[in-house]
């Protein structure tokens, strides 16, 4: 019985101590279960074939988010969603309680409930007299593959009821689904879905024929004489027939056919929105299709003659929408209504996009893309190498299957999907194949250097790096049995198969430390992808409360009540658009296309939304014209011309009643503007490539009835742009009037602007460009211009200002701003014309620019750099440029005029600079090493080795150290490795926890904690890892310091089978004396056994609580999906002292968990810290005779096969303190 059936055993015995209510699912009914398909109702754990249930199940962390007062202790499953967003599973099969002393409900006699539907809860008067109920930690059950055997259904009655006859029966099951499918996904159990066997419906009886039924209908409903028929049949007739016949018919009398103009034809034509269509053809289907008309101002249309038949169909056709076709039905008074439905023609996009994927040379392989839109497109086609593929006698289709390949099928494919509205191409897919018996995973790691604690000794180069081994998670090639690549599973790749422990010697003792000694292939990691961060006004930073979250069409969720928000990023994704939708109508509806880090874990962003301008009362009857950007001073940028009776009611009824509207438009004459504008100003060309625009101005409109606030659109309007605005001439003739499809955060053209006819207006010295506009839509509109002129820019983010390539960050988010400088001031820019965002990876960043190879100044870059809303700083260009600091050689930096946002000003901050992008000369080698790379030599800039140019930024910190027995990329959570010294032991949640230590001494001192297993059997005194932080000086106290150190928490070990209380020792450098403890951490202490001794009055010893504890405490603990947030906001609230706040600024005096005195040692007198550096092995033992412990016991590790799949269990989650109130998480800020 495996792992399930004994989770479903636990919860039996759960329910079975006492609980007063029966165990809850989700369970739905269902259709009958196809053979194999997975059925998406929820799995109910009493119909589970426990000996065929999938791959098993996997328990999620502990919860507890609430304690036992009050009434008792309430764990409900929405609170636990509330608060822990996307860390259960849609549908647990199970749910599993513990008390905070590790006991199960039964052992302590307690009565609770228990429902994975709902969570969990104890009630105090349902207790048993003079007893309470206890404080409980939750955790659910949740299927590893989602899909899992019911139990068989009963036999079916026999499938030939004829008497005589022999047929089956069948019984089926089903395969069970708590999950839906993701696109093309098929996912099946294993085993047979339907048994049959034989069956007999028994001897027949004598035949004898039924009585005849009533006459059939006439053959001819007019004209000339038809006839009609009745039946009947023989009953239980096998081998021996009825005598007599089975039908009879008869004639029926001929009567007049009605004239053909008798038939009317009523229609209306409306908008995908219900709004009244004007102007569209009306056609009779046929060969060749008949014009019978055009529907008018009101989308409705009338026709009188050339209908005669029912069957007929008629369609309607409408520049911009795509055709309706309705049949042509009469409600029997000659009247034959019909409605007719248009809906907006939307440019094809991608919604699968081909996968990557590697082979051996003779095997076979799949790419499949698939792109949606209005009209859907049904036409593909595929591209080797961009070269069209001849695909003779097949169809073309989003699947692309190539048998037996050869060699020279490798290199790069992708797919072209169009429709009458437009093409859209996918992103490539690199096939990559090797020769027979070629293997594409190495079994010797690659290098990868950690860097040893300062006491280690240097080695021969004078490096304190040890080389510990990575594997590259490189893809694997596929057997004949692994998914197609169509949305499936994501096969196998490169990984850790066997790791060694060794030990290093430092200062006298052994350091353990884990390194790679075998690398193969295995499952994919799957790590989560998430982009949180937080919605507010670009004006005021008011937050988003509560506004809805789209993706698509879809709805996905909340901001939450400070705008903070995260959102799972589904499974394919490569262009992330999400909306952000005020449901007070506040703001503007803000559509963004979101980075994220395809690798796993969590990318902060902040979004901006604008608010809308407040209304102004037009008259309706009367002309009007808006001003487009007319603020501080300065000229619009154009008009919005409305002609008298432009206002339409969605019928299509002209308005001329007093009209309230609201134009907001968003200026990109103002820099500060671009981090609230929508998308990423994108569209896709007629190749289907999307490219680039560069924006003069957005708005937005708004139209409603003065009185009823109802909705109003408006027929054809003039968009007027003044062409004293545009400074670059050549884009006088190319700009043109957009609007921005809010599902795919692409724009789509809607007209050409052209030069002004006739004579000038009032303001003779202005010309105008004039463009036509419909409003029928709720849209964001753009006047924009297509810019060829493209480069990228390369740019990397380091940990510090050693700018060592192995000490890249990955997951900034680097943003660049295209700016335009005004005439004659080219190093002032104000304008901005485009913005992008992009992830670092570990080769850096390539960020798309424009750039001019003629003027260098022509267009300059506004370059950021953001690590979970943490802003990094730029390397500084005064008081003199250093060009090996910036990355980029001489002269080429000099055309580049780097300059950092300081420069002229010392006060301003140093997080940003600006460079002119310059376009490479291809004849000039000292331009042809980056940083600048021409728009088709992206691959050259994403391969460019850390040697070649580029531009950088790095991070700023106080000192500090990590060290970590096995080593992890916290940049890359593939790299994690299942073990039972990990420092964190699930890669799908991470818990970041520091205690807080005030110093009252006359300078800043280093504290490390010493993490060791301090209640598992299997890593008890083994050392996890050491952790090093200074502490930073309380400017509001004399003397003061504190430092905020991290400990590995306390929780499950990756087996989940028993949690750990690490054992923690915080030594502070110098002459240090312990003078006091948090009395409410001592007090828990001493409340969870055992306590962990402090006879040593130069340190601090705990066995570190399994509760998160809270700022009363001066312990601060927070999970996330990403570790480097969680662990930005853990320092955020112990540098303020809070468990919500956030600050940079140390306040010593708030939150802390210990106190040490220190003092100037007296010479030739080593600290404790300092014989803990040189001799730790001795210090460590003077710690324990003092303490009166034994020597602790220790235990061989254990190394997770990487081949076996084994997954880790999650941690401990946090749950809100003791004495704080209840609120929603919040996500990190800026300070």
């Amino acid at each position: 019985m495996g792992e399930l059936a004994l989770a479903l055993l636990a919860l039996a015995a759960l329910h079975g101590a006492g609980a007063t209510e029966p165990l809850e699912n989700d369970s739905e009914p269902g259709k009958s279960g196809m053979a194999g398909k997975p059925w998406k109702a929820a799995p109910n754990p009493a119909e589970l074939d426990l000996d065929t249930a999938g791959k098993g199940a996997e328990w999620t962390s502990w919860f507890n988010i609430d304690h036992p007062g009050g009434d008792g202790d309430h764990e409900s499953l929405e609170a636990i969603r509330f608060y822990y967003r996307g860390r259960v599973c849609e549908r647990p099969v199970a749910i599993q309680a513990r008390t905070t002393e590790w006991e199960l409900p039964e052992e302590v006699g307690e009565v609770v409930h228990a429902s994975p539907k709902r969570g969990f809860r104890c009630i105090n008067k349902e207790q048993p007299p003079g007893k309470t109920c206890s404080n409980y930690h939750i955790r659910f059950l949740c299927p590893l593959e989602h899909i899992y055997w019911s139990h068989w259904s009963s036999w079916s009655p026999c499938s030939r009821r004829a008497c005589g006859s022999s047929g089956t029966q069948t019984r089926a099951r089903r395969c069970l689904s708590a999950r839906p499918a993701a696109a093309l996904k098929e996912v099946k159990c294993k085993g047979k879905a339907v048994e049959r066997r034989p069956c007999s419906a028994g001897p027949c009886p004598e035949p004898a024929w039924t009585e005849w039924g009533p006459w059939g209908p006439c053959s001819r409903s007019c004209g000339s004489a038809g006839t009609r028929v009745r039946r009947r049949s023989c009953e239980a007739a096998k081998k021996s027939p009825c005598p007599g016949r089975p039908t009879e018919v008869q004639k029926c009398p001929p009567s007049p056919c009605p004239a053909c103009p008798g038939l009317t034809l009523q229609g209306t034509v409306l908008t995908g929105t219900g709004a009244a269509l004007p102007d569209a053809r009306i056609y009779l289907e046929g060969s060749p299709p008949a014009l019978l008309g055009r529907s008018d101002a009101h989308g409705r249309f009338a026709v009188t003659a050339g209908l005669c038949q029912g069957s007929a169909n008629i369609s309607a056709h409408h520049e911009g929408f795509a055709p309706a076709l309705a049949p042509v039905t009469s409600n029997g008074s000659g009247v034959a209504p019909v409605l007719l439905r248009l809906r907006r023609l939307e440019k094809p996009y991608m919604v699968l996009h081909p996968r990557a994927q590697v082979r051996e040379a003779g095997q076979d392989v799949t790419f499949c893309c698939k792109a949606s839109g209005t009209p859907v497109p049904k036409k593909y086609h595929w591209y080797h190498n961009g070269t069209l593929l001849e695909r003779k006698g097949q169809q073309p289709s989003g699947r692309l299957a190539l048998r037996g390949l050869a060699l020279e099928q490798a290199g790069t494919y992708h797919c072209k999907a169009s429709s009458e509205a437009g093409a859209i191409r996918s992103a490539p897919a690199q096939l990559t194949l090797l020769a027979q018996g070629q293997q594409s995973c190495r079994s010797e790691p690659e290098p990868s250097l950690v860097e040893l604690p300062s006491e280690c000794p240097r080695d021969a180069a004078g490096s304190r790096h040890y080389n510990v081994g990575r594997c590259p998670p490189s893809p694997c090639p596929g057997g004949p049995g692994d998914p197609s690549g169509c949305g499936g599973a994501p096969g196998h790749c490169c990984g850790v198969r066997r790791m060694e422990l060794r030990e290093i010697p430092c200062a006298g003792s052994l350091l353990p430390i884990k390194v790679v000694a075998e690398c193969g292939c295995g499952p994919c990691a799957q790590p989560r992808v998430l982009v949180q961060g937080r919605v507010t006004a670009a004006d005021t930073g008011e937050p988003l409360r509560f506004g809805q979250i789209f993706l698509g069409g879809r709805k996905v969720g909340f901001t939450g009540y400070k705008g903070s928000f995260t959102i799972e990023v589904p499974p394919d994704t490569r262009r992330l658009v999400a909306r952000f939708v005020d449901r007070q109508q506040r703001f503007l509806d803000a559509v963004k296309v979101l980075p994220f880090d395809p690798r796993g874990g969590s990318v902060y962003q902040e979004v901006k939304v604008l608010r809308k301008k407040e209304p102004v009362d037009l008259d309706g009857s009367r002309g009007n014209a808006i001003p487009l950007g007319e603020a501080s001073g300065r000229e619009p940028i154009g008009e919005l011309v409305l002609p008298a009776g432009a206002f339409l009611r969605p019928s299509g009824e002209v308005f001329n009643g007093t009209v309230r509207a609201s134009v907001t438009f968003l200026d990109p004459r103002d820099v500060a503007t671009a981090s609230a504008a929508s998308s990423d100003l994108s569209f896709a060309d007629a190749e289907g490539e999307i490219v680039p625009l560069r924006t003069y101005g957005m708005f937005s409109v708004d139209f409603r009835e003065g009185e009823s606030g109802t909705a109003l659109q408006t027929g054809p309007v003039q968009v007027r742009m003044d062409t004293g605005q545009v400074w670059m001439p050549e884009h006088l003739q190319k700009m043109k009037l957009w609007s921005l499809n809010p599902e795919t955060g692409l724009w789509e053209e809607e007209g050409i602007l052209r030069p002004a006819a006739g004579s000038r207006r009032k303001r003779e010295e202005r010309t105008f460009l004039v463009g036509n506009l419909e409003i029928r839509e709720r849209r964001l509109f753009n006047l924009d211009v297509p810019e060829d002129r493209r480069c990228f820019v390369k740019v990397r983010a380091y940990s510090n200002e050693k700018f060592n390539a192995y000490e890249q960050l990955e997951g900034v988010v680097i943003s660049l701003i295209n700016l335009e400088p005004q005439p004659g001031y080219p190093s002032n820019p104000r304008a901005w014309g485009r913005f992008d965002s992009v992830v670092t990876g570990p080769n850096g960043a390539c960020l798309p620019a424009f750039c001019d190879g003629q003027r260098p100044d022509a267009y300059s870059a506004y370059v950021t750099a953001t690590l979970g809303g943490e802003e990094l700083e730029a390397v500084a260009s005064s008081p003199k440029l250093n060009p090996s600091a910036v990355g980029v050689s001489q002269p080429y930096l000099g055309k580049l005029g780097y300059r950092r946002s300081d420069h002229d000003d010392p006060d301003l901050k140093k997080t940003a600079f600006q460079i002119n992008v310059a376009k490479p000369d291809p004849n000039n080698v000292d331009e042809s090493n980056g940083p600048i790379y021409s728009y088709r030599s992206l691959e050259e800039c994403e391969r460019a080795p850390a040697s070649a140019n580029h531009l950088r930024f790095y991070r700023v910190e106080v000192e500090k150290y990590e060290y970590n027995v096995v080593p992890f990329r916290e940049s890359d959570l593939t790299s994690w490795t299942g073990d039972y010294l990990s420092w964190w032991p699930n890669p799908q949640e991470f818990r970041a926890c520091y205690i807080k230590v005030r110093i009252e001494g006359p300078q800043e001192y280093m504290v490390r904690s010493r993490n060791a297993g301090g209640t598992h059997p299997r890593t008890r005194g083994q050392l996890y890892g050491l952790r090093d932080a200074r502490s930073v000086r309380d400017l509001a106290l004399d003397g003061t310091s504190a430092a905020c150190v991290e400990f590995k928490c306390s929780g499950m070990l990756f087996d989940q089978s028993l949690a750990d209380r690490t054992l923690v020792s915080v030594v502070p450098q110098g002459s240090c004396r312990r003078t006091a403890v948090n009395g409410l951490l001592s007090e828990y202490l001493s409340r969870h056994p055992p306590p962990a001794d402090n006879n040593h009055t130069g340190a601090f010893a705990m066995l570190a609580p399994l509760d998160p504890l809270g700022h009363n405490y001066g312990i601060y603990t927070v999970t996330d999906q990403n570790p480097r947030l969680a662990k930005e906001i853990a320092i955020g609230r112990c540098f303020d002292g809070t468990s919500d706040g956030f600050s940079r600024e140390m306040r010593a005096g708030a939150g802390t968990a210990v106190t040490f005195a220190c003092q100037e040692r007296p010479p030739g007198r080593e600290s404790f810290f300092q014989r803990l550096l040189t001799a730790p092995a001795e210090a460590l033992a003077e710690i324990r005779r003092e303490m009166g412990a034994g020597e602790l016991r220790r235990a061989p590790p254990e190394v997770m096969d990487f081949a076996s799949g084994a997954r880790a269990p999650g941690p401990t989650p946090t749950r809100r303190t003791p004495s704080s109130p209840r609120r929603p998480g919040r996500i990190r800020g800026r300070p």
